[in-house]
């Protein structure tokens, strides 16, 4: 890996880890959930429509039997994990938000194996086992009581699933699109959807103070449009799973950011559900796949925030 793929795959990792907080902050600073999303996604696609009007891009549009392909990974990978993982913060810290969503390589090994035919040795059904483990314990943490699992958890582990959904079947597509066309495409998708959300937008935005509105454009602009960039470049300059390690980080920024930002802690047991996970899924990326299988079926680790 070299050191400008490593650069902007930290930094990728550092804006999407600061996400988390970010949608706390703006959830709690009177944006509803779904006037967030669609106030994000607006600013993503108006980006994205002033980068493909660059020439010098030579940016394509799908082939008319890509669309509906492109439609349903939208709505399956951007409003369903949207969705699920933004109503889910209205209940769950921004941390324990992280670690769920960091655990996701855990279903898209699951879906590995049973779509794309993935297989994993002993040391990898030991970390998913660990893996689920971990989740269990980040999920009991969550509540207002000791043991108590808040209704956030299941929607972020949907949207958890989800992405895993999408990392799977957008694979065949990278043969013919580049990973920004692609993110564009699916951002353009996904805006659609949000529109229904658009009733009383105008108003929010008036009443909102001035931090929140500047935190949602941040939103708009960094993770939901530039770190998809600067992913695709890294992505350009290494190799796919090399660069995919960085990923692994994300937790742990957004827990440090959340304190930092929030004055927020994920509860002790959800710190080491996470560990655990987190954990699991290294072993299971770096020991418990079969190599012979993984050369033939590498996924790419593309996320969408």
């Amino acid at each position: 890996m070299n050191s400008k793929a490593l650069l902007l795959g930290l930094l990728t990792v550092l804006i999407w880890g600061s996400t988390f907080a970010a949608n706390s902050f703006s959830l709690q600073g009177g944006f509803s959930a779904g006037h967030l999303l669609l106030f994000r996604f607006a600013v993503a696609s108006i980006i994205f429509i002033a980068i493909a009007l660059i020439p010098s891009m030579k940016f394509r549009l799908p082939e008319k039997q890509d669309i509906w392909k492109i439609a349903l990974l939208g709505i399956i990978g951007i409003n369903g994990y949207h969705i699920c993982a933004t109503f889910g913060q209205l209940t769950i810290s921004a941390g324990t938000s992280g670690m769920l969503i960091g655990s996701g390589p855990i279903f898209t090994t699951i879906f590995a194996i049973l779509i794309l035919k993935e297989r994993l040795s002993k040391v990898g059904w030991i970390g998913l086992a660990f893996g689920f483990a971990g989740i269990s314990l980040i999920a009991f943490g969550s509540g207002n009581t000791t043991f108590g699992i808040a209704p956030g958890v299941f929607l972020t582990i949907l949207a958890a699933i989800a992405t895993s959904i999408f990392f799977v079947y957008q694979k065949p597509l990278f043969k013919k699109y580049t990973a920004i066309e692609l993110t564009a495409y699916f951002t353009w998708v996904g805006t659609i959807p949000f529109l229904f959300f658009a009733p009383g937008l105008l108003e929010a935005i008036q009443t909102v103070p001035v931090g929140v509105n500047l935190t949602a454009i941040y939103i708009g602009i960094f993770p939901t449009a530039i770190a998809y960039l600067t992913w695709a470049y890294a992505l350009s300059q290494s190799n796919a799973s090399s660069i995919s390690t960085v990923l692994y980080l994300e937790p742990v920024i957004a827990i440090i950011v959340a304190w930092i930002w929030l004055s927020e802690l994920p509860k002790s047991i959800s710190i080491i559900g996470g560990l655990i996970a987190i954990s699991s899924v290294i072993l299971v990326n770096f020991y418990g796949k079969n190599q012979h299988a993984i050369s033939k079926t590498q996924l790419d680790p593309n996320k969408t925030r």
